[in-house]
């Protein structure tokens, strides 16, 4: 086996708190807002997931790189995340169907990682003091330098990243012969919720974050979709107008994560920013209307307002998180619209929600007919 002689590596939070580690070998500096993850599997799936873009992704389970990398197993075509904070990191790997180390694979997209942190004492930092901007250094900058960087990146409120991580032009996703056409609006959506709706009998045609309804409209869709994505729902003035000419015409809706946030702002219902996100795939809800609970996957950083919410006549609470009793699902009573902030493609990760998208294809059945 080869000895890999680490250099020293530095992360830097916001409001100077100082963890050492070690660099993997990749020199450079970066900067985003800090989060963490409790997943103890599917990091890839983490790193490659366009809502965390902008963020320098802290992962609690103890090693990370150990069953390297799957081609087939992305959520999108690149790594999103600005940076990666762990304790033990794998250059070696077991895994019979890996294709390649997570080294490699993150070597080719030079992301800077820095290794051997006490990623327990640091989780609970962030717990106790909230997210903030935080800056990685592998390069031997000196702190000094390191600060006026940090100082110089903004907050993660009030961002619009949904344009960053969206597709430039239309793209199609599915079997064209299916049963059901949806039009989905991409707002940093997970290829996982792609496979989900193809395997559902839907051919799906994938629209820039900055799409008109009329565009999305001229495919002739049977339902649309509003996607999970990066950053603050609010400066998203155009999706949050797609939302409402598509209640207008009151077409079966179904909206994940930051689709869900729009369709709250959509119809004069504010989000706010956590002090904490919740992200990892253990996160339990409570479906209201079954009484039903769920253990679903969840990431996200902003939130629904819930006593807005509950006093919208149009509006009904179904899903809420367990642990916090924030929102986690809402349904239109006078439109065929529901939208819940978790993730029911979970992959990896539970699978107790895989159903909504079965409601979805109801809601579209019933629509039809």
């Amino acid at each position: 086996m080869k000895y890999n002689n680490k250099q020293q590596a530095v992360l830097l939070l916001k409001d100077g708190t100082i963890f050492y580690g070690k660099s993997i070998g990749i020199s450079g500096t970066t900067f985003g807002e800090i989060a963490f993850n409790t997943g103890t599997t599917g990091y890839q799936e983490i790193f490659t997931d366009p809502s965390y873009y902008g963020q320098i992704m802290v992962t609690t389970n103890a090693h990370i790189g150990n069953y390297g990398v799957n081609s087939k197993e992305v959520e999108s075509d690149s790594v999103k995340i600005s940076g990666l904070v762990c304790k033990n990191f794998s250059m070696n790997y077991s895994r019979e169907d890996a294709s390649e180390s997570l080294y490699d694979y993150l070597e080719k997209q030079n992301l800077i990682v820095i290794s051997d942190v006490d990623t327990r004492a640091l989780v609970s930092y962030i717990r106790d003091n909230g997210a903030m901007n935080a800056i990685i250094s592998t390069d031997g900058t000196s702190i000094e330098d390191l600060k006026v960087k940090l100082g110089q990146t903004p907050n993660m409120e009030g961002l619009d990243l949904a344009s960053v991580v969206s597709t430039k032009e239309p793209y199609f996703f599915g079997n064209e012969n299916a049963t059901y056409k949806i039009a989905a609006l991409d707002l940093g959506i997970k290829t996982n919720i792609l496979r989900n709706l193809a395997k559902r009998d839907c051919y799906i045609k994938v629209y820039p974050y900055n799409a008109t309804f009329n565009e999305m409209k001229a495919f002739n869709p049977d339902g649309y979709f509003l996607s999970n994505g990066p950053g603050d729902p609010d400066p998203l003035a155009s999706a949050q107008e797609v939302a409402r000419n598509i209640l207008a015409e009151n077409k079966p809706l179904f909206g994940i994560c930051l689709g869900h946030q729009v369709i709250a702002l959509a119809n004069g219902i504010s989000t706010y920013k956590m002090f904490n996100g919740h992200r990892g795939i253990n996160h339990p809800v409570k479906n209201l209307v079954t009484g039903k609970g769920e253990i679903t996957s969840q990431n996200h950083g902003f939130a629904v307002n819930k006593v807005e919410l509950e006093k919208h006549p149009d509006f009904e609470l179904t899903h809420v998180h367990l642990n916090d009793a924030t929102v986690a699902g809402m349904k239109m009573k006078t439109k065929n619209c529901f939208s819940v902030q978790y993730h029911p493609e979970a992959s990896p990760g539970p699978h107790d929600s895989s159903y909504l998208f079965d409601d979805f294809i109801t809601n579209i059945k019933t629509s039809k007919n």
